[in-house]
Parts: structure tokens; sequence; C-alpha cells
């Protein structure tokens, strides 16, 4: 398995376990309708829940490993804290990749999105060699559409009826980023003279299917 730990000034992002605590805080998350308004699914229950993180391991031990889920801590909290939020790195394409993420809605408006978006910046292009990463966002999502802006990604346009959620279509904004762009986020230890900057948390850029 090719294990996956970074942090950040203030978060990191580890590998799942399935444990009742993990299954918890991922509920917290993704069983909170305000927070997957912006997201292509529907709340998700506890069980179904303690099946993502099944799935998430089993994606884990893949090879070659295509799909990073990785759990969200805030370093302050200790190593037995509870993630405050999951976050996706899903290799689609020639060197690229679709990234996301989403956290608890007690969260927000701390800075979190950012740091995530750099440390899965990082992630792709420095340990994995990537040429391209991209994200897609509700076209209401405002907030979100600000963090990556900030991480040097580019609008690409807007993809119509990318997915259907409750019987509606959805249409998707398109972002990304390409090797050369890439700069570590202002609160990345990677950039000379980083720190804090925060800004606010969108609920969520879309989780890769």
């Amino acid at each position: 398995m090719d294990q996956v730990r970074l942090s950040g000034p203030r978060l990191t992002l580890r590998e799942y376990a399935h444990t009742p605590q993990e299954v918890a805080a991922l509920h917290a998350v993704l069983g909170d309708p305000h927070t997957v308004r912006h997201l292509a699914f529907e709340p998700y229950g506890f069980e179904d829940c303690a099946d993502q993180i099944e799935l998430y391991l089993e994606e884990a031990e893949r090879e070659p490993r295509t799909v990073y889920r990785l759990a969200v801590r805030r370093r302050a909290d200790g190593e037995d804290a509870p993630a405050i939020g999951t976050a996706a790195l899903t290799l689609d394409g020639d060197r690229a990749a679709q990234l996301g993420f989403a956290l608890r809605r007690d969260t927000w408006g701390l800075g979190y999105a950012g740091e995530i978006t750099g440390l899965l910046c990082r992630l792709g292009f420095a340990r994995l060699g990537l040429h391209r990463l991209a994200a897609r966002t509700d076209p209401g999502n405002l907030a979100c559409a600000r963090v990556l802006t900030r991480a040097g990604f580019h609008r690409e346009g807007r993809i119509r009826h990318d997915l259907c959620r409750a019987g509606r279509w959805l249409d998707s904004d398109q972002y990304s980023l390409l090797e050369h762009e890439w700069r570590p986020d202002p609160g990345d230890p990677a950039r000379p003279g980083g720190g804090e900057n925060p800004t606010p948390d969108p609920a969520a850029h879309r989780i890769p299917r």
C-alpha cells in the first residue's frame, strides 16, 4: 500500500482506518445535508459511511493505486482526534487527476480549504509527478471558486448537466492547474516566507466519483 501522510501548517491528510470513530467522523461530514448540497450525492447514513471507508481502504490497496481518499485532521487536536473532513485525488487520464474535499460544517471559515487544496496539489505534482489537476464545483459555490483561483487554478468553463441528483440535472464549473503553473500555497511550509492566509471555506470541492 502506498501510504500517504501530508502535513501543512495546521492540517494533516492521512490514510483512513476502519474504526467506529472514523466512521462517525465521516458521517459528521457526509451525513450533513447542508454540507453535501454542493456534492453529487444525497446525505449518507452511518452504515453508508462505514461502507465508504471500507471502499477507501480497498482502493488504497490496489496496484497501481489510482484513488487517494484521505482523512483531514487538525494537527492541534492531537493524533487521536477525529477527522474534520475528507479529501480525494483520483487519477484520470495521462498524468492527470481530479481533486475534491468536504469539511465538517463547524470548521468552515477558518481557511482550511486553501490548505487542503495546497496539500492535494503537493501530492499530485510533487509526489505523483502529475501534469494536470482538475476540480469541478457547483456554479453557486462562489467560495470554492475563490479558493481554487487563489491556488492558481484557471476556470475552463461550464459542463452542462454534468451530474444528476435527486432527479435534477446539475451543471459544474471546471478548473485546472498545470504542473508549471503550480506554486506552494501561502500557508505551505514549502514556500519561502509562507504563512497563514485564511480564506472563506467552501462547503466542498466536488469529491471525484
